[in-house]
């Protein structure tokens, strides 16, 4: 193994296009101690036990103190934290208030009745590409899809994107946790202020409310009470991030990795009951979420003959698990007919992908209609340009050429 330390290899910006191999060499071992301190787990069925064992916390306020010193200490204008980084009972109470507008048991259909929508949406963003012999599958496709759809979900303005997705992107760019104190604090400030944006509209959707999931949270009467604004603002940002940021990696994903394998994509043309599938080994192998980094022990813990001590920084690698031979027969072969893909890319247990039913129904309709409607497209340049994040992992921009 490089004498780089496994927490650098993993964030070098030149192993984005391809993190496969040092996810392989890791794998050699279950769990791997970095000189910081971060312990690194590999493979798939540890990394499956620990996202449901309560010995796990998600909470940053239960790491040891000074345990990790490439976190960065929040500055004052930081918000409180969102319910994935926090625990059961809190994190349990404030995803079912999040959840009840959003799907069931109290809104079941709300997303099956988007298909017409999605379809309607995916039809008009080809149809502005009708005739162009080039264009960027990221700014063209894969990043208006999701925006306008999370913003007619939460009743944010669409016209409004340029002014949030500067801050979007700031926060994005905090989440690689080997970053500089400075930027991670940079990143704190952009989630402030994205906040500050989402209170305003908080208060509008309070004096008029609308059909849309800010409204639905300042009004709803459940059983549980209401969010305060502080846990309303938290949850806006999250939704509003997690809503766009990793579908657009999982679409622009998906038709890199269809144009690679070009007899994948001409059986998804001829049968689109095929996209289901196809997703689903799409999120087993090249997920959007290639690690969880926010995890700490809250005691003494045993993963696979190694103790990992109380309070320590752990690091779920699920992109490293959707790999492991051990679990997946010939891990690095794209293939959708594979049986038993219960695999890591949305995670698993309580911190569950919230918006896994929206993304994959985003994500099937993208690359369908892609497929059906694109002819002879290619690839001008491959790999294409990542963005610099290891946990959000997905290229800046993909272009591609196809006949007019």
């Amino acid at each position: 193994m490089s004498s780089t330390s496994p927490v650098q290899r993993i964030a070098d910006p030149a192993a984005r296009p391809d993190p496969y191999p040092v996810y392989a060499e890791l794998r050699r071992n279950p769990v791997v101690r970095d000189e910081s301190g971060v312990h690194l787990v590999t493979t798939y069925w540890e990394i499956r036990d620990l996202l449901q064992d309560p010995r796990i916390s998600s909470d940053a306020r239960n790491l040891a103190p000074g345990a990790n010193p490439l976190l960065a200490e929040e500055d004052e204008t930081a918000l409180p934290p969102s319910f994935i980084r926090l625990d059961p009972p809190e994190h349990d109470r404030l995803r079912r208030l999040a959840m009840r507008p959003f799907g069931p048991p109290h809104s079941p259909r709300r997303i099956h009745d988007m298909h017409g929508e999605l379809t309607a949406i995916v039809t008009d963003l080809l149809d502005g590409l009708a005739g162009d012999e080039r264009f960027d599958v990221v700014d063209d496709f894969a990043y208006p899809l999701p925006v306008a759809v999370i913003c007619q979900l939460l009743g944010v303005p669409q016209e409004d994107e340029p002014r949030f997705r500067v801050l979007v992107d700031g926060v994005v760019a905090g989440l690689n946790p080997a970053q500089p104190v400075a930027e991670r604090r940079a990143a704190q400030r952009s989630r402030f202020e994205l906040g500050q944006y989402l209170a305003g509209l908080v208060e509008e959707h309070r004096s008029h409310p609308g059909d849309d999931m800010l409204s639905a949270w300042v009004t709803d009467e459940g059983p549980e009470g209401r969010m305060s604004l502080a846990e309303l603002i938290t949850t806006a940002v999250l939704l509003l991030i997690a809503g766009h940021e990793t579908t657009v990696n999982l679409i622009t994903n998906g038709v890199l990795t269809l144009l690679r394998n070009p007899d994948q994509l001409q059986r998804l043309r001829e049968d689109p009951s095929l996209a289901p599938v196809l997703v689903e080994e799409l999120l087993r192998y090249e997920p959007p979420v290639q690690l969880l980094p926010q995890r700490t022990t809250l005691t003494d813990l045993e993963v696979a003959g190694t103790v990992i001590p109380k309070g320590a920084p752990v690091w779920l690698l699920l992109a490293s698990g959707n790999r492991d031979p051990q679990r997946f027969a010939e891990p690095d072969r794209f293939d959708p007919s594979r049986e038993d893909n219960q695999h890591l890319g949305f995670g698993f247990g309580v911190h569950a992908c919230f918006g896994a039913p929206l993304a994959r129904l985003e994500t099937q309709v993208a690359l369908t209609e892609l497929a059906r409607r694109l002819p002879d497209p290619r690839l001008p340049e491959d790999p294409p340009p990542y963005r610099p994040s290891p946990v959000l992992r997905g290229p800046r921009h993909l272009e591609i050429t196809c006949t007019a």
